[in-house]
């Protein structure tokens, strides 16, 4: 092999080298594109044709309705952690489980898991537990590294458990790459792949994976018990009041939860759609606990979910020749909710202006969805010129080269993103390796949202795997001095291979992801 013809791998190559020096993402991208186009250009083997095609893939990827559920689903969970719905959950899990050997970590995953569904960002879940669930469990005499290791993997939960940005980001990839396979094998009428599809099918791996964590917290408990002690029972509240303390802290998140997914599963909402809700939703809960006008913004939030189950039983689009008597109806009522709904929100933006939080919140989204949309379009000229190149071809030869067929190439691809996971940055894999070897699995016949979920489950390691996982250089910020950088590798290692058994337990029973995507879309687009 020649320069000219493996000029596509050095490509990549050269792209994942200069990635682990720590220059930004985008430019990186971006920046190598162009010097490997010009590179192809002047041994011949690159049309710069390929690059007429760059404005309509930025405009295409702007006006992408589905892309607009990544700064929705941002500000939602940025304001969900500003309005301190952790540190509640928290203190009443705590209490709750802390009487069980082991109870502070079971604690700890159970509001990771309710936090990656309510907020979806690793690195305000793991910087939230680690100030304050980190110094608790080191105090009650929980060993270092179970006690890091559990913050980390609880934190990471954010990854699959939807809705998740990684899953937005994910689903709308793989989409257009399903597509694309499509049509490579003479399918004109293509059937399309939606976030919803993928969002259902991480839901019960993602379930899975948290219960594999508590199953591990019980048994290193039952093996080695001065890991993780009990606490002494607090006689300072009564176990009814901690009960009724424990609901209020948890009705709030998971009815925002419960509304957010339940209009996507429920068919009422689409992803981008129920991701207004939720930002909505958020808006109205952290308003309310920032305090004034409560009871316009309690009203809101009834209105809010009256308002989705009126959706669920009647037709209240407007738009149509003829409307019933009883449509009208319910239309009138839906804009009593509205204006109900409006009252509310107007209230709760008030108080979050006045507290500076909405300006904090707003800042923080804008911050991560520039950055995410910008290594969008550095991703795109990368793809392209690589594709310019000859490397789909490569990737194809290679892929379909492997022994083991189907299995073998989904292994490789697998171990592939697996071993990137320990340097890149999960965006970095999505746009620039799924767009690669995506369309070839897919044409293998391999089942879209089993592969997606397999995918969404395999980044969720790059957050936890030394040296560079995000999730351990998030905790190491707020731990304590006393908590060693080894500790926290030494604790996220058990998590990691729960991590790979989920994978293996997912590869082996597709249906973990299949199931639900069915039960609730129908049809028989994803055998």
């Amino acid at each position: 092999m020649d320069l000219r013809e493996s000029l596509d791998v050095l490509m990549f190559v050269a792209a994942c080298a200069v990635l682990l020096t720590g220059f930004p993402v985008a430019f990186t991208l971006a920046g190598i594109a162009l010097a490997f186009g010009l590179i192809g250009m002047a041994f011949g083997v690159f049309d710069f044709g390929f690059m007429a095609a760059l404005p309509q893939r930025i405009y295409g990827n702007m006006t992408n309705d589905v892309l607009i559920a990544v700064p929705l689903f941002v500000f939602m969970g940025t304001m969900l952690e500003r309005s301190k719905v952790a540190e509640e959950l928290l203190e009443n899990m705590g209490r709750l489980f802390g009487r069980l050997r082991g109870g502070l970590g079971f604690s700890v995953s159970i509001v990771g898991a309710l936090l990656a569904a309510s907020t979806g960002i690793v690195g305000a879940t793991v910087v939230t537990m680690g100030l304050l669930a980190l110094p608790t469990m080191l105090r009650r005499g929980y060993d270092p590294s179970l006690a890091a290791g559990s913050i980390a993997a609880a934190g990471t939960l954010g990854q699959i458990i939807p809705p998740s940005i990684v899953l937005v980001l994910l689903g709308d990839t793989l989409a257009n790459s399903y597509q694309k396979a499509q049509l490579e094998q003479g399918i004109f009428s293509p059937e399309t792949l939606s976030v919803g599809d993928l969002f259902a099918g991480a839901l019960l791996p993602g379930l899975m994976l948290v219960g594999f964590y508590i199953l591990y917290q019980v048994f290193r408990a039952a093996l080695d018990p001065k890991s993780s002690p009990a606490m002494p029972v607090d006689d300072t509240i009564s176990t009814a009041e901690l009960y009724r303390a424990t609901l209020r802290a948890l009705i709030p998140p998971i009815a925002l939860i419960v509304a957010v997914m339940g209009s996507i599963l429920g068919g009422i909402a689409t992803p981008t759609e129920a991701a207004a809700l939720g930002a909505v939703g958020s808006i109205l809960l952290a308003g309310e606990r920032a305090g004034g006008m409560k009871r316009a913004v309690r009203l809101a939030a009834l209105c809010l979910i009256a308002l989705l189950v009126l959706t669920s039983f009647m037709d209240l689009r407007t738009a149509r020749s003829e409307i019933s008597a009883t449509d009208m109806a319910g239309i009138w009522v839906a804009w009593a909710l509205i204006a109900g709904i409006v009252i509310g929100l107007a209230a709760s933006v008030y108080r979050l202006w006045q507290s500076g939080v909405l300006a904090e919140v707003s800042q923080s989204t804008a911050r991560i969805t520039s950055m995410v949309f910008v290594i969008l379009i550095g991703a795109a000229l990368f793809s392209l010129v690589f594709r310019g190149l000859g490397g789909d071809d490569t990737v194809h030869e290679f892929l379909t080269s492997m022994p083991g067929g189907t299995f073998g190439a989904v292994l490789t691809v697998m171990l592939i993103m697996f071993v990137l996971g320990f340097f890149l940055d999960f965006i970095e894999i999505i746009f620039v390796v799924v767009p690669i070897v995506a369309p070839i699995l897919l044409m293998m016949d391999v089942n879209p949202v089993w592969l997606g979920v397999m995918m969404a489950v395999n980044l969720q390691t790059s957050f936890l795997t030394p040296p560079f996982g995000f999730a351990l250089f998030y905790l190491r910020g707020v731990a304590p001095e006393s908590v060693t950088t080894m500790q926290i590798y030494k604790g996220a290692i058990p998590f990691v291979l729960l991590q790979l058994l989920a994978l293996a337990v997912i590869a082996s029973f597709p249906g973990l992801a299949t199931w639900l995507p069915r039960v609730f879309f129908g049809g028989t687009a994803f055998p």
